[in-house]
């Protein structure tokens, strides 16, 4: 039997996809004030620099920098995950695995991560990020999403406000 083992890279970059249990869940969206109050609390507790983020109903996605000498994203996504389940009510299914281990089931037990290799890279995996709410669906232009690093980086004057352009336009040539 294979065992699936993470990235361990201290100071590394990474890209990942965090899903809900139930995709068809908005769950994520109707308590965003809830997942920002937790995510900036573990971010004060155990460091780490958020490259890009986009908080999508069903899923997010984010690029995290981690300190020099830390390797360890999977403590804080376990933080992450457990901080914004705890008060709120259990999923109306979940797998008998899940009740035996108390585990609420609003979050897929696993995540993805990529480590990220260079440059390019990392720019095909921002591009992603950002333009995902299109890809989905949610939003014809980039822009009118509001829960994605996107706006940052257009305050900072690194990437126009009309990036990504409209539905009509896109070929979908970003990230994986």
């Amino acid at each position: 039997m294979s065992w699936y083992r993470r990235a361990k890279l201290a100071g590394g970059t990474f890209f990942f996809t965090v899903a809900l249990a139930d995709r068809r869940s908005d769950l994520r969206i109707l308590h965003i004030d809830r997942l920002r109050r937790i995510y900036s609390s573990v971010r004060e507790r155990r460091p780490f620099e958020t490259v890009a983020i986009c908080v999508l109903p069903d899923h997010l996605h984010a690029i995290w920098s981690l300190p020099e000498t830390d390797a360890d994203f999977a403590s804080r996504w376990m933080l992450i995950k457990t901080g914004f389940s705890r008060g709120l009510p259990a999923a109306a299914t979940r797998s008998t695995s899940k009740v035996a281990r108390r585990e609420k089931g609003l979050w897929q037990r696993r995540y993805w991560e990529h480590a990220i290799r260079d440059g390019d890279d990392l720019a095909r995996h921002v591009d992603y990020i950002h333009f995902n709410p299109v890809k989905h669906g949610h939003v014809g232009r980039v822009r009118d999403w509001p829960y994605s690093s996107f706006h940052r980086y257009c305050a900072k004057g690194l990437l126009p406000t009309d990036w990504g352009g409209d539905i009509a336009d896109a070929t979908g040539e970003f990230g994986e």
